[in-house]
């Protein structure tokens, strides 16, 4: 596995990779975003079944 956490530590250093960081970072603020990812978490929840 730290092969390819290098590998991830070695593209987010990249200039492609601080761009997507970037987007990623404007998406978590927008608030439809949130919202969305909020609803999705809030359904696989009450998805799973208690043990």
């Amino acid at each position: 596995m730290a092969g390819l956490v290098g590998k991830v530590g070695k593209f987010l250093a990249s200039p492609q990779g601080r761009r997507l960081a970037e987007q990623v970072q404007r998406a978590a603020k927008d608030p439809a975003t949130r919202r969305r990812i909020t609803d999705a978490v809030s359904q696989l929840r009450s998805k799973q079944r208690p043990r």
